[in-house]
């Protein structure tokens, strides 16, 4: 089992478009999922605040930005 981490923060709507796509391929999988925000978490914020929304599986970065869905089912053996 493997953990998907979506790094985001409020009021982005690319981190929306993530988090649908991250739910919805965790749920067809399997998979947990849990979402971090880079306003609450300094040490998050200076890492990623310009790539966000940051996709991690396994603590692992695997995308930024948008997130590929074929992609991602291939990172969770889908």
């Amino acid at each position: 089992m493997k953990t998907v981490t979506l790094i985001g923060k409020p009021g982005c709507h690319l981190c929306d478009d993530a988090r649908r796509t991250v739910a919805e391929i965790c749920a067809e999988t399997g998979h947990a999922w849990e979402e971090k925000d880079i306003t609450q978490d300094p040490a998050l914020h200076d890492a990623y605040w310009e790539q966000i929304p940051v996709v991690l599986v396994d603590g692992a970065q695997h995308d930024f930005w948008r997130v590929d869905p074929k992609r991602l089912r291939s990172a969770l053996g889908a």
